[in-house]
């Protein structure tokens, strides 16, 4: 059992320090070829996780979205393995990620948005959930995918993550 395993279950997050503390208590216990599927609607907190994990590796920063640049490769600073952070939002299918030819192997990888996309480039990776509240002003949600929520956020709201090993 690694530390990360240690950490599977509910945890409740009050603020950004916690959500990146544990970010960090994450990445200490991730190896090459842990493959970490981010899920959670906008401004949840995909990001400020990623950072914490980032940390807890020891790679090379700024942390930042990689929306627009689909995916980010932040090598070890400390001899581990790097960071790939993905964000799989504007793909259209799983083959568009497999086409960044990402090492899965050789790398700890995060994807943002890969939640039915991203789990073919493992057998077994960690799933997490992030919810947050939701603002009661409407969203661009016309296909019904609250997921993809635009509603108010509320960056002081509590969060949960959910930590799971799937299959």
């Amino acid at each position: 059992m690694t530390v990360a395993d240690d950490l599977l279950g509910r945890h409740d997050i009050v603020s950004a320090d916690d959500m990146e503390q544990l970010g960090r208590r994450l990445g200490a216990g991730l190896v090459a070829g842990d493959l970490l599927v981010l899920t959670g609607p906008l401004g949840a907190g995909k990001t400020t996780l990623t950072r914490g994990i980032a940390e807890g590796l020891g790679v090379r920063g700024p942390i930042q979205s990689p929306t627009f640049v689909i995916a980010r490769t932040h090598p070890s600073l400390v001899g581990g393995p790097p960071l790939v952070h993905a964000d799989a939002y504007r793909l259209g299918s799983a083959l568009e990620l497999d086409d960044l030819d990402i090492d899965a192997d050789g790398s700890v990888v995060v994807v943002e948005w890969g939640r039915g996309m991203a789990e073919g480039l493992r057998e077994v990776w960690w799933e997490l959930e992030i919810e947050r509240p939701l603002g009661g002003r409407g969203a661009d949600t016309m296909c019904g995918d609250l997921s993809r929520s635009t509603e108010a956020l509320d960056d002081d709201a509590p969060r949960v993550v959910t930590i799971s090993r799937r299959p």
